[in-house]
């Protein structure tokens, strides 16, 4: 294909059409593009919702509200329900494991990574509740807890794990990476940490839940179906009976350990309802990664969408209150699978090192890419998101333009009404951008939306413009203050 460049446009001409020049962050499947559109005023509802007092904007949250990841996870959740943890009485995990990374800073500065224990353990009123749809790795859960308590957390008494969650062992973590090594260049790309296959074992009915640790006379006798299954289905899986001794007698330390915190979280979650207590939901991994909708099978093996939350607290769909959408600036995912918008080019190393994209769980490099509309807005279909945090924005500060990835086309053309669900026609498919301009300053001192520079007002409202959704919180750094309330 030959492009025979204008001399007095910024556009380039094939085959009779004509297309704006990328800037240097571009994707090279990704060719189509249009120019930007002019700056869209807010509408008149969205200046009202600015003037708000942040105190406002998070006392006016439901009941029961909900921070849920918009794209394929590592959005910036902790962050927002660390903040929002102030002012509920209860932070519940609903769903997902220790494959969550959830990177938060206390009020010094101090980092914490978490990863079964929700993000509200560091404002000490706060109970944490990690719900029956969770899977549990006790060894890794104790640690966790170990290590906040290292540093002045205190946790005793406010953790709480449901009866009905299934424990994940350690064979099931090994399980997970003979799954990927057998599934060659198809490998899924997860973190290892055994999600898939404690999952496989809940629902192939096999699994060992929290509760049946009060119950260690048949404990031997589950274990032993459950290593019997994986050593026959996995040839380099090596099953002996020292291995079941073993486990056994760990498990019945860790049950004696584990007691204080088992608890009926059903019962709690509804009794807490019923009695106005104020609880956050926090979402683990994201939409773009649900076992339904997202880009399957190269997704997590729960629902991190809107329905997790009732089948992972035991809490009815009427109960559930206001949905916070949490999305990036631009677009990153860690592992195999279709990402349209992605940036194969120096760009996305920019962006990634700007960023310092590397997964929480498992310190891999995640790809990077710019914001995809698309997925976005499917996502606050799926979700019905009251508002969103728009995060890392000043990651953009230094580009002198940024795209905005608006539509996606088949090779012929004809438009692509929504997020698909044929994997083969996402990896064939164009992305339509609009490109906006960038400010080019530093935004991480600003606490004030009105002080942003006009052009990333300008990102930020045609986000909500395409999408339909407000975003009342926008991410300016990784500190608790570093956000901006709109």
């Amino acid at each position: 294909m030959i492009g025979i460049e204008t001399s007095t446009t910024n556009r380039f001409a094939v085959g009779g059409s004509y297309y704006r020049r990328y800037p240097p962050l571009h994707h090279p499947r990704s060719f189509v593009s249009c120019s930007a559109k002019r700056p869209v005023a807010a509408p008149a509802s969205l200046s009202v919702a600015a003037a708000t007092e942040p105190l406002g904007r998070i006392g006016s949250l439901s009941q029961v509200s909900g921070v849920l990841g918009c794209q394929w996870g590592d959005e910036g959740k902790g962050k927002l329900v660390d903040i929002l943890a102030q002012h509920f009485d209860i932070v519940a995990r609903c769903q997902g494991g220790a494959n969550a990374g959830h990177t938060i800073y206390n009020s010094e500065g101090k980092k914490f990574a978490l990863h079964l224990v929700p993000s509200g353990i560091l404002n000490e009123d706060t109970t944490c509740v990690i719900g029956n749809g969770v899977v549990v790795h006790l060894p890794g859960l104790f640690k966790e807890i170990d290590g906040l308590e290292a540093n002045g957390v205190n946790c005793k008494g406010r953790i709480l794990v449901s009866d009905r969650a299934h424990l994940l062992f350690d064979f099931h973590q090994e399980v997970d990476g003979l799954r990927e090594s057998e599934l060659a260049k198809s490998f899924i790309g997860t973190t290892k940490r055994g999600i898939g296959p404690c999952y496989s074992s809940k629902v192939i009915r096999n699994g060992i839940r929290v509760g049946d640790l009060r119950h260690m006379d048949t404990l031997s006798q589950k274990l032993d179906v459950l290593l019997s299954d994986a050593a026959a289905r996995f040839q380099g899986f090596k099953y002996t009976p020292e291995m079941l001794r073993e486990e056994v007698e760990a498990y019945k330390r860790y049950a004696e350990r584990l007691e204080p915190y088992i608890t009926d979280t059903v019962h709690f979650m509804n009794d807490s309802i019923s009695q106005k207590k104020k609880i956050l939901v926090e979402g683990g991994q994201a939409t773009m990664l649900d076992i339904d909708f997202g880009t399957y099978p190269f997704v997590t093996s729960s629902s991190p969408s809107a329905g997790g939350i009732c089948t992972g607290l035991g809490i009815a769909p009427r109960a559930v209150g206001d949905l916070i959408g949490v999305v990036k600036a631009y677009t990153t995912r860690v592992g195999s699978g279709p990402f349209p918008t992605e940036n194969l080019g120096p760009g996305g190393d920019l962006l990634r090192l700007a960023g310092q994209e590397f997964g929480t769980t498992t310190g891999r490099p995640r790809r990077c890419g710019w914001l995809d509309l698309v997925a976005l807005k499917f996502s606050c279909q799926i979700n019905g998101f009251a508002s969103l945090n728009l995060t890392k924005l000043d990651v953009l500060s230094d580009l002198d333009e940024i795209q905005l990835g608006v539509a996606y086309k088949k090779s012929n053309g004809t438009r692509v009404e929504s997020f698909p669900g044929d994997l083969r026609l996402l990896e064939e498919l164009q992305v339509e951008y609009e490109v906006l301009p960038g400010w080019k300053s530093d935004i991480s001192s600003i606490r004030n939306y009105a002080d942003l520079p006009k052009a990333a007002q300008q990102y930020v409202e045609r986000i909500e413009e395409l999408v339909g959704v407000p975003i009342h919180y926008i991410g300016i750094g990784p500190g608790r203050d570093a956000l901006i309330y709109k």
